[in-house]
């Protein structure tokens, strides 16, 4: 049943596929999880990836890794925060430099933290807007860009309450919002550049170790049960799985602004209403 509907969303008829040979793709938080299958996937469809991380000890790590595999250059490491404007700007100028050009960009680098809210703010929200805004002017059409695709990593939290984590809710619902909104933006102004989000459910990297602190969670760490439950009746992803959701997002150039969910049972495109009044509704009376 899985991958029956995986294969369904996968190969679905488009009418222009991106070629990802030679391309030129950016992928932040790069060096582990969702963010290290995500480089992995471009690298095996013959793009050039330029991976950002704060964790610079790890994406040397994983840069040696890669390098042994497909060669010195294909791959460059970047240390970078994407919350310092400075930082994500002046990365992006070298990697420009180095490949001469973006051509695809992932900001995927985000954390749980409910007790430390502003930092989690600043990065899944913060550091998707910044980076996203960035990417764009190095993209667009209208800057001499060769336009391209960017993908924004929400989640299943960015369509529903997750109430172990409300902050972390709130900042995901917000990557899906921006990023419909620039979608639109980039349609009417010409931008040549698509802007998709991917929405997956619980998936099994170091970012899930975060929900069994405490620290991370904060007041909200009794409620941490619940969220076990889920877990245990529906499974989790492996990150390679999503990957391939991922690449769908990517590759398929008919989508743009489009919702990607993936859980354990499958793969679908989220159809979001564009206007307040088609969302299903209830009159209430003010009398």
């Amino acid at each position: 049943m899985l991958q029956e509907t995986y294969h369904d969303v996968y190969n679905t008829q488009v009418c222009v596929v991106m070629d990802l040979k030679e391309k030129v793709a950016v992928v932040t938080g790069a060096a582990q999880g969702l963010g290290r299958s995500f480089v992995e996937i471009l690298l095996k469809n013959g793009s050039k990836v330029a991976l950002i991380d704060v964790n610079t000890s790890l994406g040397n790590e994983l840069k040696s890794t890669l390098d042994q595999e497909y060669g010195r250059d294909r791959t460059e490491f970047y240390s970078a925060d994407v919350t310092s404007e400075e930082d994500f700007k002046g990365v992006l100028e070298k990697i420009v430099k180095t490949f001469g050009r973006i051509d695809i960009f992932c900001n995927n680098a985000g954390i749980i933290n409910e007790k430390h809210w502003e930092k989690t703010i600043a990065i899944n929200l913060g550091g998707v807007v910044r980076g996203t805004y960035l990417a764009l002017e190095h993209m667009k059409k209208e800057n001499g860009g060769n336009g391209g695709v960017i993908v924004n990593v929400s989640s299943m939290a960015g369509l529903g309450p997750f109430p172990m984590a409300p902050i972390y809710t709130a900042t995901k619902h917000g990557v899906v919002g921006f990023s419909r909104a620039m979608a639109a933006v980039s349609k009417l102004a010409n931008y040549g550049v698509r802007i998709n989000i991917l929405c997956p459910w619980f998936v099994k990297t170091n970012l899930l170790s975060s929900m069994n602190s405490e620290e991370h969670i904060g007041s909200f760490f009794p409620l941490k049960g619940i969220t076990e439950t889920m877990m245990q009746k529906r499974g989790c992803l492996e990150a390679d799985v999503v990957a391939k959701a991922f690449l769908v997002l990517v590759k398929d150039e008919s989508k743009n602004g489009d919702v990607l969910m993936i859980d354990p049972d499958e793969a679908v495109f989220i159809s979001l209403p564009e206007r307040a009044k088609d969302f299903p509704s209830t009159p209430v009376s003010l009398e």
